[in-house]
Parts: structure tokens; sequence; C-alpha cells
């Protein structure tokens, strides 16, 4: 059994509606989808050491599968650049946390300007289906997505991207390169791949699908909804 078959199993063995984001990074990492580099620690020590392996400037998330929008909560704390900010931001979580904490996620920064969201959404008529479109705060506010039935053609995923209202932040833009779009087609084309796959997964939200400054796009956060 494949590792992103047995993250799937141990969920439904606990009896729980959603993948935590560690959990859901590496599920959708053993599809392909570049994720973050990251670690999932359990005290202040060992997100000490993961961040010396990881590198500052790094993130620190509290992580849980009832954490859906961690955000919103205040469980998230960004650009932590030294040993002391992190153990300042480490106290906040535990103490702000109105759940037990399973773990804590301490992530790699990642530097770009550009937020897409990419995901999946389970249509009662069509079935799997894809959506990309702007992401991070503007996903709500401004309804930029555009959707396809599973399974997606390369052509699929293009078309896709040209649809957007918002399409030339794609392009090189205020001295950015382009977006790979040759990449970002490859995830599309693999959530697709997923939901096709794993009946047993309802969505996948993929937010923010970060551009990184060289143009390569890249999972900073994720959420897997099991159904």
């Amino acid at each position: 059994m494949a590792a992103r078959d047995e993250l799937l199993q141990q969920a439904r063995s606990r009896g729980v509606g959603a993948l935590t984001e560690f959990e859901a990074k590496r599920f959708l990492s053993g599809y392909g989808v570049p994720v973050t580099p990251e670690q999932a620690v359990g005290s202040l020590e060992a997100a000490l050491a993961a961040a010396e392996e990881i590198g500052y400037p790094v993130a620190l998330k509290g992580s849980g599968e009832k954490l859906l929008h961690k955000t919103e909560l205040g469980l998230v704390k960004l650009g932590l650049k030294n040993d002391s900010a992190l153990r300042e931001a480490y106290d906040q979580l535990a103490a702000a946390a109105q759940v037990p904490l399973k773990e804590m996620l301490v992530q790699q920064m990642v530097t770009g300007d550009r937020e897409l969201v990419a995901g999946l959404v389970r249509d009662p008529q069509f079935g799997p289906s894809v959506l990309f479109g702007l992401g991070g705060i503007y996903t709500e506010a401004l309804e930029d997505v555009a959707f396809r039935v599973a399974p997606l053609s390369r052509w699929d995923a293009f078309q896709m991207m040209d649809e957007l209202r918002g399409r030339k932040l794609l392009d090189a833009f205020r001295g950015m390169p382009p977006v790979d779009r040759e990449a970002l087609a490859n995830i599309l084309i693999t959530l697709g791949t997923i939901g096709l796959e794993n009946p047993a997964i309802r969505e996948i939200d993929i937010n923010p699908l970060k551009i990184r400054a060289d143009g390569q796009p890249i999972a900073v956060d994720a959420l897997i909804i099991l159904g």
C-alpha cells in the first residue's frame, strides 16, 4: 500500500472527517504536487530542531483535524527569524488554542507575492471537479475561479488559466517572471486524478498555492476533507 493510501486509512481508523495539514501535504506530495518543506512537532525542543534543519525564517501553525481554518483562529505565526521569535510564537499558539493541539507545524517561509487557489470538489451531478483561481485573501472577495470536470486534459488545464479575469497575474508582472504554466497544469491534472482514484475524498483546498520568486508554484497550505 502506498504511503498516501495509508494516510487515508489512518484517518478513517481515527474516525475523523479531515486530514491534518501535515497529512494533507504528505498525501499531495505522494502524487507529485510540490509542497513546502515542513515538520510536525510535539514540543518546543522539537520545533527548534526543525527550524534549525529547515532554516529560518519559518512559519509556525497549530495542527489538527479540527483546525480547518487556522488563520481565523489565530493559530498561524509567520516570518519567525530566530529561536527567540519561535519560542515566543510557540507559547502564544499553545495559549491561544481553544482545542488541544495534536501537534504544531514548522514550515519553510515561501517568498512570492502571487497567491492562487487550486482544489477539488465532488459535485453531486458531475462528480469530481477541479477548481483554479486567484487565492489567498482574494478567493472569496473576487470569486475569480474556473472549474473543469475530471479527468482533465492538458488543454483543459490551460483553458482554466485563460478563463481567469486576473490571468495577467500569471504572466511576467511588475518585475516578476511568468508563472510556470506547465507546472500549474500538472497540479490541476493531478487533482482531477486524485478525485477519480479516491472516492473517500470529498474536497481538497490548496490555498494559497503560492508562486515563488522564480515562477514555480508550491502548496503552502492544504486541506483534505473526507466524505
